[in-house]
């Protein structure tokens, strides 16, 4: 399966001989499926109700109100898989549904973060040799058993179908993970955690990641299918499924995502096997000998750009009549010729972004995010600060060049339902759809999933995780984890809740730490962790009403405008701010797109603005244009904490 649009999958590559036997190949003939997309993911809600993730990398934003119940709780977000029929080239036939064949799914959702080790740095940078030893969770329970939640293997067939929950126990107490649907054709639905956290004996919470005797009900694991076509059993390539924290700002991507990190291992890998004169591997994928400008580089504009509605660092840089938005005609007209006038200029941009072995301390060059190893007061790492994947640093360099496709149409309209998307193209747009909604940076520990994805191990092919064999059983634990023995441990393939036992327990107080401008003296809102999926400050609604306002005075609008409001307010800090985050995480904000002002270019004509949980759904839905005024504060200087330890 082609992975990357741009080029051949590494494993499509045959000698002449062997292409030329393929040559004849009946390319409509089904010979085998796979589960797309590779890796789906959930997210936390405490509403019964739910929808469906991204399918596509440029969703529409979706109609007010669409994340909450009419009671203001917050929806689960659903991972849909759907099986697709393949040729002997591994090229995509059809999709399979129902109606022509028998899919039996079978889900094995676990929680293992209890019964994991602690989170005290990434494990696969240099200065984790300096971080305090990482040690077991809950060392002092000896049955370790009783620290895992596991939902257990639940199978699922037919049209419009619901399973039993996955419900595991914890210290004695039923966790609920989860539960399984399937929708009118057969495509399976999977739900994740109602974002219930909570301490065995009473405890508080009091650090980000490793809270003794705390659990929460994220999950993930293994997603198969047997499937019969034509009394015929296929052989299915699997797929895997994560439960991660809600998304506050479901129209937001990081300027570096999950799906970039996932590319540049897979084309890393190619590049280090060529070079070394060794195999190609499955997970493998050559680079594009040439970056495609609409699909490469603008994103990368776009991303900070769009940055602007939850972060107010980004806002005054990148943001609407921001210094550095790429993003208006005047500078796309350059950035996307090719042509040696504006070589210079490119040249002037690229090395705006950061090398980390250059100037990874510096908080100046882009993206302005933190990094893996980022500290307070700041370090002199290379990590402290994001820099984008290698592979994009590249495509930068031929960009900045002029050696770079020149396919910018201003007038180009991304798909924005699937059935947009032609049936040979549907597989890579679900994988990249799914993974572009996740987050790369920082890995402290993260937001859906951390480190080990930098893992060549984790992979069987590109994007899609490696399962550990029938019968694995995972070696006795340590006391303390070696970061020379990680490797063995990733390398062998993943079991339920794997993926998610390297990430914080629970995901609420790594959510309420992670904010931005640690260091005031530098910028109070920069450099920032995650405001993609964490805002830090917002559009209110009232500021959002007095803008698009015209009968108020103008220099009322702009001051409206530029105002921003403290995300985290309501949570305030310290471990106050820690379990204000597990008992209210569904009262805070969601930023969603709303229509701006149409012809002023003194403002967008879309705007983020963050909701409440308190704001009528009705009075979104029917005037989107004139919510109700939100009682919120104006302009406050972020709340900060120590992101190693909470004050």
């Amino acid at each position: 399966m082609n992975s990357n649009k741009e080029t051949p999958a590494a494993n499509d590559i045959q000698p002449q001989s062997q292409a030329a036997d393929l040559a004849q190949v009946d390319r409509d003939c089904i010979v085998k499926a796979a589960i797309y997309p590779a890796i789906g993911v959930c997210r936390i809600g405490n509403s019964a109700e739910y929808f469906i993730g991204p399918e596509v990398t440029h969703r529409k934003p979706q109609p007010l109100g669409s994340y909450r119940d009419k009671e203001g709780k917050l929806k689960r977000q659903a991972a849909r898989f759907r099986v697709y029929g393949l040729n002997a080239l591994d090229e995509p036939v059809r999709e399979l549904t129902a109606a022509e064949a028998q899919i039996t799914w079978q889900v094995h959702l676990a929680n293992h973060k209890s019964a994991w080790y602690q989170f005290q740095l990434a494990m696969d940078i240099p200065e984790v040799a300096q971080a305090p030893l990482t040690g077991l969770r809950n060392a002092t329970v000896s049955d370790r058993k009783k620290l895992i939640i596991d939902g257990g293997p639940i199978q699922i067939t037919g049209a419009q179908q619901q399973s039993e929950a996955f419900t595991g126990v914890f210290m004695e107490t039923p966790v609920y993970l989860g539960e399984l649907h399937t929708d009118e054709a057969g495509r399976l639905i999977v739900l994740g955690g109602l974002g219930k956290s909570a301490s065995y004996d009473g405890s508080k919470a009091i650090t980000f990641a490793n809270n003794e005797g705390w659990h929460d009900d994220t999950s993930d694991g293994p997603v198969t299918a047997t499937v019969l076509l034509d009394g015929i059993e296929l052989n299915v390539d699997p797929a895997w499924v994560i439960t991660a924290p809600p998304d506050y700002a479901p129209d937001q991507k990081s300027v570096r995502t999950m799906w970039d990190l996932m590319r540049d291992v897979a084309i890393q890998g190619y590049e280090a096997a060529t070079q070394a004169k060794k195999p190609i591997q499955a997970w493998m994928l050559p680079r594009p000998e040439q970056p495609s400008f609409l699909h490469d580089i603008f994103p990368i504009f776009q991303r900070m750009t769009q940055l602007q509605w939850v972060n107010a660092g980004f806002a005054a840089g990148f943001g609407h009549g921001g210094v550095f938005n790429y993003t208006t005609p005047e500078w796309i007209e350059k950035l996307s010729n090719p042509s040696p006038a504006f070589e210079d200029i490119r040249k002037v941009v690229a090395d705006h972004f950061r090398i980390p072995e250059r100037d990874g301390a510096s908080p100046l060059p882009f993206p302005w995010l933190y990094g893996d190893a980022m500290d307070v007061p700041s370090s002199t790492s290379p990590r402290q600060n994001a820099a984008l994947s290698d592979t994009q640093l590249h495509f930068l360099q031929q960009w900045a060049k002029g050696d770079f496709i020149a396919d910018y149409d201003p007038n180009y309209a991304y798909p924005q339902e699937l059935s947009e998307v032609p049936v040979a193209e549907q597989p890579d747009m679900l994988i990249k759809a799914s993974m572009e909604y996740c987050l790369a940076d920082a890995f402290h520990p993260g937001c859906e999933m951390t480190w080990p994805m930098r893992n060549p191990g984790m992979y069987a092919a590109p994007f899609r995780l490696n399962h550990a064999p029938e019968g694995w059983i995972t070696p006795p634990q340590s006391a303390y984890l070696d970061p020379g023995s990680v490797n063995d441990l990733l390398i062998t393939g993943q079991m339920p809740g794997d993926i998610t036992r390297w990430m914080a327990v629970p995901w609420q107080t790594d959510t309420a730490s992670c904010r931005s401008g640690y260091g005031q003296k530098y910028k109070p809102y920069l450099p920032t962790f995650w405001p993609a999926r964490v805002p830090n400050q917002v559009v209110s609604e009232s500021a959002y009403n007095t803008v698009i306002d015209t009968n108020k005075p103008l220099s009322e609008r702009l001051e409206a405008f530029a105002q921003r409001t403290n995300w985290f307010e309501p949570l305030g800090k310290g471990m106050d701010a820690l379990n204000k985050m597990i008992a209210h995480f569904d009262e805070m904000g969601l930023v969603e797109m709303r229509e701006g002002v149409e012809g002023d270019p003194l403002f967008p004509t879309q705007i983020g603005v963050q909701d409440t949980k308190e704001t009528p759904l009705e009075a979104l839905q029917s005037a989107p244009g004139a919510a109700p005024t939100a009682k919120q504060k104006g302009m406050s200087l972020p709340e900060t904490s120590n992101h190693f330890r909470m004050p």
